[in-house]
């Protein structure tokens, strides 16, 4: 997936806004304007940062999986986040499926009333 491709297709999702909260990173939220939560970090589109799991032993699966295209995430690894190469050996539909997990743990995490129509 080219980071043009990752936008469009984070962007599509209910609620979805992209953000730059440090110079030269963008990320993906949902919810509210100041309250939204990031739940993909695009960077500069060599990589994308996603929750994986709810917990770092689930999140490991990507690891044994992908060893040389996942990673722990820097300072959030702990809470299932990792990085996921893109344009190596991760298939697209996969890191497809990582987009959909990490959104859907984030808005799952979010107050129902700005769940949209996952709360449903």
């Amino acid at each position: 997936m080219t980071p043009e491709d990752i936008r469009a297709y984070c962007a599509a999702k209910w609620g979805a806004w992209e953000d730059e909260p440090w110079e030269g990173d963008v990320v993906f939220k949902v919810g509210p304007a100041q309250r939204g939560k990031i739940f993909v970090f695009l960077g500069d589109g060599s990589s994308i940062g996603v929750k994986a799991a709810t917990t770092r032993d689930e999140a490991d699966d990507w690891l044994a999986r992908y060893p040389d295209d996942a990673r722990v995430a820097a300072y959030i690894g702990r809470s299932g986040w990792n990085t996921l190469r893109t344009g190596g050996g991760i298939p697209d539909d996969e890191l497809r499926e990582a987009i959909d997990r990490s959104y859907e743990l984030v808005v799952a995490g979010l107050p129902k009333k700005f769940r949209g129509p996952a709360a449903e």
